[in-house]
């Protein structure tokens, strides 16, 4: 197919069968599709639905979103993972309102200067809501074009990635590029799946180079695996009488930065000094299920203890602990494994006194 020829196909296949019913495909702005974006990377659509709706409703506005506290923000994408883009989501529209009087920049090269914005998501942005001639190459749509050309080498590699860039230059059509664009991803989305792709109802297929050849699964090339180490903590769950948990912040960068999370210590001997450090009278305690959480780069294997103790009055007064009520919970940003331990411990703990949770 010329470039014509395959921009043409992908748009008549649009217009039959493309998603226009998204939640971010209504009432376009540039700050609608920005966040769908950010939220995209990584994380399936199903996932994002939610997740978009209760974000707009909170924060409307790229202004809202600058203003808001930080806690606030983490907590409407706990559960999102990779909270790094939380963070630069916010500092991105706090840059926007300072230095772009609140309009996104109409330019690929200055919307990729903006924290978390690479040049797929630029790209995505200026053609969805600003109509602008931008080519993308997000998951989905490298799939489509790796197979469509057979592309050797894994993609990830800067080598390859520039010959798919290349590719993705080379089709993007100069007019519809907001359809042409939704469809490419729709495409990858829901025909040209990573294991089952629906080869039969694709509008490519007749120039599809893998689909020619039988060897759709073998492309994009996967990246060579390694084995990821396995990192161990121990997490102690500090629950007073009143139902709440210790919590402390996270700092700013690294791992969870900014987030709310269980202490962490390397053994059990490791306790007395936290409980001397806040003031905590040590009581019973019971191991929990150990729990797995997989990061990009390692594994982390989590031991829990549920302990329960006894605080002075005057106990955690330092700015980057509290006490977390498990029965009324603050809007705080949580790291999914410990917002999932957090619900373990508060069944334990209703389990232990006979009530409901």
């Amino acid at each position: 197919m010329s470039p014509a020829q395959f921009s043409t196909a992908v748009l008549d296949w649009y217009d039959s069968h493309g998603r226009k019913d998204l939640p971010w495909q209504q009432g376009i702005t540039p700050y609608r599709v920005w966040v769908s974006e950010i939220m995209l990377q990584q994380t399936q659509v199903s996932t994002v639905l939610g997740y978009f709706d209760r974000f707009m409703a909170a924060l409307p506005t790229v202004n809202d979103l600058a203003t808001a506290p930080e806690d606030e923000v983490l907590h409407l994408w706990t559960g999102l993972g990779y909270y790094t883009r939380a963070r630069n989501l916010q500092k991105t529209a706090q840059i926007v309102m300072r230095e772009h009087a609140g309009e996104f920049p109409r330019d690929v090269d200055q919307l990729t200067e903006l924290p978390g914005i690479g040049r797929s998501t630029a790209g995505a942005i200026a053609s969805l809501s600003m109509g602008l001639r931008a080519p993308i190459l997000d998951g989905n749509v490298k799939r489509v074009l790796a197979r469509y050309v057979a592309q050797e080498g894994y993609p990830g590699e800067p080598k390859v990635a520039k010959q798919l860039w290349d590719v993705a230059e080379r089709f993007t059509p100069q007019a519809r590029v907001n359809h042409y664009t939704q469809a490419m991803m729709d495409l990858g989305a829901t025909l040209c799946t990573r294991s089952k792709p629906s080869c039969l109802l694709c509008p490519l297929k007749s120039g599809c180079q893998a689909h020619l050849l039988g060897l759709e699964i073998r492309y994009p090339i996967p990246k060579p695996r390694k084995t990821l180490p396995q990192r161990r903590t121990l997490m102690p769950i500090l629950a007073n009488h009143q139902g709440e948990v210790l919590l402390y912040r996270r700092p700013s960068s690294g791992l969870w930065g900014g987030l709310w999370s269980l202490p962490e210590l390397d053994n059990l001997q490791s306790l007395d000094d936290l409980a001397s450090r806040h003031g905590l009278q040590l009581g019973t305690r019971q191991m929990q299920a150990e729990l797995t959480h997989t990061f990009s780069h390692f594994q982390l294997a989590i031991e829990p203890w549920l302990i329960q103790v006894d605080a002075a009055p005057t106990a955690v007064a330092e700015a980057d602990w509290l006490w977390y009520n498990l029965a009324t919970p603050p809007r705080l940003g949580l790291a999914a494994p410990v917002k999932k331990l957090l619900k373990r411990a508060a069944d334990a703990l209703a389990a232990n006194t006979g009530e409901t949770p």
